[in-house]
């Protein structure tokens, strides 16, 4: 049986809360980056930079954006958004799509042409800033106020797992508009 197109991006999406749920989602009492206590730790990357997991991860946020006009790069801070940059730029060239990416460093460098923002040139381009997992929205402001210094136009977030702490919020506030794949509630954590 051959799937349709939304049925196909529904399983895939599926696929991906599954492995997050199981090989991404630790219990116990954890501190996160922003400083918060939490009693469950998303931890991405043990599923971002697995071979099985990264291109569901690319093919979910390409649908995720998907309907975002003329968008020529995706990238965010590093390290977290990474691999999912690498994912969305990998799966997009299967789809025939040409999204470059880019990394958002903490500093500007110190030496060589001082850059910030690596990557392609995204000087005048429209640009989604990414995220693994997002809980103040404190690291995709900051990407975003790299970018901006660097010329682009920050058109969206877009996150793998929202943790619903008020990322959302802060990011609109902002006057970017906000988007999460998947939710506390799908992985059984609401």
């Amino acid at each position: 049986m051959t799937l349709a197109p939304q049925d196909r991006s529904t399983d895939t999406r599926r696929q991906l809360i599954e492995h997050i749920a199981a090989d991404a989602v630790f219990h116990g009492d954890f501190t996160l980056a922003s400083g918060k206590k939490a009693s469950y730790y998303v931890d991405l990357r043990k599923v971002s930079l697995d071979h099985r997991v990264a291109p569901l991860i690319g093919q979910v946020m390409l649908d995720l954006i998907g309907d975002i006009p003329d968008v020529a790069a995706v990238g965010g801070m590093t390290m977290g958004a990474d691999p999912i940059a690498a994912a969305v730029l990998h799966q997009g060239v299967a789809r025939g799509l040409a999204f470059d990416a880019f990394v958002v460093r903490k500093e500007p460098k110190d030496h060589g042409r001082g850059k910030q923002v690596e990557g392609p040139d995204v000087a005048g381009k429209r640009v989604i800033v990414l995220e693994d997992t997002s809980t103040t929205g404190g690291s995709p402001l900051k990407a975003i106020e790299a970018l901006r210094t660097a010329g682009a136009e920050v058109v969206a977030v877009a996150v793998v797992v929202d943790r619903a702490t008020g990322a959302r919020e802060v990011i609109e506030a902002a006057g970017v508009p906000y988007r999460a794949a998947v939710g506390l509630e799908d992985l059984g954590l609401a």
